[in-house]
Order: C-alpha cells, then structure tokens, then sequence
C-alpha cells in the first residue's frame, strides 16, 4: 500500500468511468468517465445543491464505494482495500474539513487536532522523520489558523463557529496528508473570514505539496485556485436520466 504523501510528481486523485446509485434508487446519481487531481494541485469543486458533490468527496475519501470505476488516491486503487484497509488508508493519508466539522465538543481543541496522529501512524512516523513531535506540530498550526493558547485548551463546545472550523482544519492538515477533502468549510462564514480562512488553508497545502479538492457555492474564492472544476460539466448522470 502506497502512503499519499509519497505521490509528489504523479496523480493524488484518478477516477475513471466511475459509476453510483444510492441504494434503492432507479438510477445513477454520479456517472463520471475520468476526474484526475495532480499531487499538490488546488481544485475548487463547483454544483448547485443536490447535485452529488459531497457524494464525489465520500467516493473519493473511500466512505463509500462505488457501482463501477475505479478510484485511485496516490496510486493505490480504493477498490482493492477491505473497508477496514480503506478505513486506515484514509487515515492515513486523506485530511477531511467537515462542513459541521465533526469535533468531539467534550475534547479541548488540542485533543481534536491530535485525534488525527492518534489514529494514525504513518501521521506520526512523517512528523518524526521531519523532526517535530505531534505536539509541537499542533501548536503550530493552531498559532497558523490564529488560534491562541488559550482556545486550544477549551472544549470544542465552547469555542465560537469560527474557531471550530479552524480546529477542524489543523486536524485534518496535522501528519501531512497528501490528500485535502474540504467540503463547505467556509458556509458559516462572513466573506472576510471565508477569504482569511482560505488563504491559510491553501498556504499550509502548499507547504506540505498536499492537493486540495475544494467544495463551495462561493465563486469568489475559486480565482485562488489552480483549476476550477464544474461537477454539472463532467457528470453524465442527469443527461442520461433524461435521455
């Protein structure tokens, strides 16, 4: 099994002739012929509600598996993996922004970043071969996404939606994934702070060369991007439902 952080020079992401219907229903909701994502590159995903971006981002993160195709992160095609396989593999090499988040509100903030390296060897073994202990990693990236000393040890819970978010941001970019799903991180933001958030976000993936696949209706965000990419241009689905 191959580690994302590895992929540098090669694909992060490939789908091909990829295929998915959510169970019961009459017809596809994702028919997709080839999507591909650089290592390192910065994708914005843009679609109207409803249209299967977050469903794209489950397939691509291995939560959910598709009908046909295949999905390949940093090489290694998710249909080969076990669910407990695909389970570790994101783990391990994918950092996920929630658009809820999904902190545990009774941890401090700290704790929450340090659940990804807790989950993860291959986190820990990439911070140790840089020389920096998961510890020290967290602070730094806490003091990058302008959280102070004193929000990293407060409960989830009692931090402000903002600050969450920027939680949610350093535990997904904590061991240097090579792969970035972030899906609506922004939505409960004013546009100053979606701009400010965003701008930390694609600094720290430049940092660490992780690609990013980036989900929002906020079309002002996407000029900061590498490559804009329409879910409505590239998914076959509902030309063939109305066929």
């Amino acid at each position: 099994m191959r580690d994302a952080a590895s992929g540098a020079g090669g694909a992060a992401v490939a789908v091909s002739r990829l295929r998915y219907r959510w169970p019961k229903a009459c017809a596809d909701c994702l028919a997709i012929d080839e999507l591909a994502l650089a290592a390192g590159e910065r994708v914005f995903l843009r679609g109207p509600s409803g249209s299967g971006k977050t469903t794209l981002l489950s397939l691509v993160g291995g939560v959910i598996q598709p009908r046909a195709g295949e999905i390949g992160v940093a090489g290694q095609p998710l249909s080969q993996l076990s669910a407990g396989a695909r389970d570790r593999f994101r783990a391990d090499n994918i950092g996920f922004v929630f658009q809820l988040f999904n902190l545990l509100p009774y941890l401090s903030a700290r704790d929450n970043i340090l659940l990804a390296c807790r989950f993860s060897p291959a986190r820990r073994a990439r911070l140790r071969a840089a020389g920096v202990s998961a510890g020290a990693e967290a602070e730094r990236l806490a003091g990058r996404l302008d959280l102070d000393a004193g929000a990293l040890e407060r409960p989830a819970a009692e931090l402000s939606v903002g600050q969450q978010q920027r939680v949610a941001a350093a535990r997904a970019l904590i061991g240097r994934p090579g792969l970035i799903i972030a899906d609506e991180p922004t939505s409960a933001l004013d546009a100053d702070r979606q701009q400010a958030f965003v701008d930390l976000l694609l600094g720290e993936c430049a940092a660490s060369e992780a690609a990013l696949l980036f989900v929002s209706h906020d079309l002002r965000l996407a000029s900061h991007f590498d490559r804009v990419l329409d879910l409505a241009q590239i998914n076959r689905a509902a030309a063939e439902a109305a066929a």
